[in-house]
C-alpha cells in the first residue's frame, strides 16, 4: 500500500501549472519511468464538456473527491481544451504520470489513443479510461457499463408514464457508445407497451460538433419531439441534456436523465420536478474503486464492467412522483429481476 504522510495540497493548481511548463519545454516520455515522483493519488482528465455539466464528468470527479478524502493524498483533475488532438490528450496524461499521480485517468472513449501511448510510456503507473474497452495493456483499466440495461428500465418508465403514447430519445453523438442506450430505451419502451412511438434523434455526428457540450442544440431537438406530442423525453448527451430537461420543464412533460441522478444536481433545481427519474451509471464507484486498488497494492487491469447485478447501472428514486408509483415501481423491479436473471437479454445496438 502506498504511505501518504504528506499534507493535502492544491493539486489541481499544482498539476495545472506543472502541465503548463510541460507544453512549453521537453517531452513528457524523457526518462519516464525514473522521472515520477511517485506518492501522488488520482488524476483524472475530462472529458467534453468539463467539470461542472451535471452528469458525466461530475461523477468522475465525485470519485475523485472519495478517493481524496478517503486515503488523504494529493489529486489532480484537469480539463479539456477545445479542439485538441489525441497528441495534446497525451501530453496531458504522460505530464500527470511524469508528476507522479497513480493512477491517470481518462474520463470518456476520446481517450482511448492518448490512454494506449502514455500507459507505454509509463508502465509503472496505472491508468483507466471510462467507457472504452479496447485497450489490452498490463496497466490499464477499461472502466465501461452496461448502458443498455439501465436504458431498458428507462424505456418502461417512459412507456408506464407517457399519455399520449410518444416520447423521445436524445442522443449526443451518433455513435457506438449512445447507440446503447438508444437501443435499451427503445426494447424496454416496446417490450412494456407495443403501442408506443420512440421518437429518436441523434444532435450531432461527431463530438467536437457540440454533441455533448450544447444545451441549446439539445432543447432544439427535445422542442421538436415534444411538438411531435412527445411527452417523455430521455436525453443520452452530457451537457447537452440540460437542454432537454429545460424543454421538458417549459412543456410540462417529463425529462428522463442521464449518468448522474439528475433530480438532485444544485444547477437542475429549478427543473427536477420535470425530472421523472434518471438512468445512472456509476463512474464515481469506478473511478474510486480504481484508486482503491492502486492504493491497495493491486491495481486493476483488463475491462472492469458494472452493470446491473453489480449495482453499477440502474434507475434513480429520488424523485416522489417517481418513487411513490407503485405500479411503475412493479414494472421496474419486475424488468431489473428479468435482466438479472437473464430472462430478459438487452439489445446494445
Amino acid at each position: 500500500m502506498r504511505r501518504i504522510s504528506r499534507i493535502t495540497v492544491a493539486g489541481a493548481a499544482t498539476a495545472s501549472l506543472a502541465l503548463a511548463l510541460a507544453a512549453c519545454g521537453g517531452t513528457s516520455s524523457d526518462n519516464a519511468s525514473s522521472e515520477s515522483q511517485g506518492d501522488k493519488g488520482l488524476a483524472i482528465a475530462y472529458d467534453v464538456g468539463g467539470k461542472g455539466d451535471q452528469s458525466f464528468n461530475d461523477a468522475a470527479y465525485a470519485g475523485l473527491e472519495q478517493a481524496k478524502k478517503e486515503f488523504g493524498y494529493e489529486t489532480a483533475d484537469i480539463e479539456p481544451t477545445e479542439g485538441e488532438t489525441d497528441a495534446d490528450k497525451t501530453q496531458r496524461l504522460s505530464s500527470l504520470a511524469k508528476q507522479g499521480y497513480n493512477p491517470v485517468i481518462g474520463v470518456g472513449y476520446a481517450y482511448a489513443a492518448a490512454v494506449k501511448e502514455a500507459a507505454a510510456k509509463y508502465p509503472d503507473t496505472t491508468f483507466g479510461i471510462v467507457d472504452d474497452a479496447t485497450i489490452e495493456a498490463d496497466n490499464v483499466a477499461d472502466l465501461v457499463f452496461s448502458e443498455e440495461q439501465a436504458s431498458y428500465l428507462a424505456g418502461v418508465a417512459a412507456a408506464k408514464s407517457t399519455k399520449t403514447n410518444t416520447v423521445g430519445f436524445v442522443g449526443g453523438v451518433d455513435i457506438p457508445l449512445i447507440h446503447k442506450f438508444q437501443a435499451g430505451f427503445e426494447q424496454g419502451v416496446k417490450d412494456t407497451n407495443p403501442k408506443v412511438t420512440v421518437l429518436s434523434q441523434y444532435l450531432t455526428q461527431t463530438a467536437e460538433e457540440g454533441g455533448f457540450s450544447s444545451p441549446d442544440k439539445g432543447k432544439t431537438a427535445a422542442e421538436g419531439q415534444i411538438e411531435k406530442k412527445a411527452d417523455v423525453v430521455y436525453a443520452a448527451a452530457g451537457l447537452s441534456g440540460q437542454g432537454v430537461i429545460e424543454a421538458a420543464a417549459a412543456n410540462e412533460v417529463w425529462a428522463i436523465g442521464v449518468d448522474s441522478d439528475q433530480y438532485q444536481q444544485e444547477a437542475l433545481a429549478k427543473y427536477k420536478d420535470s425530472i421523472l427519474t434518471s438512468a445512472m451509471k456509476d463512474v464515481a464507484k469506478a473511478v474510486y474503486n480504481l484508486a482503491k486498488s492502486v492504493e491497495d497494492g493491486s491495481p486493476a487491469t483488463g475491462i472492469v464492467k458494472g452493470d446491473l447485478k453489480t449495482g453499477e447501472v440502474g434507475l434513480s428514486d429520488s424523485n416522489p412522483a417517481f418513487k411513490d408509483d407503485a405500479d411503475l415501481q412493479e414494472a421496474v423491479e419486475t424488468a431489473k429481476e428479468k435482466i438479472i436473471s437473464g430472462e430478459i437479454e438487452v439489445k446494445s445496438s
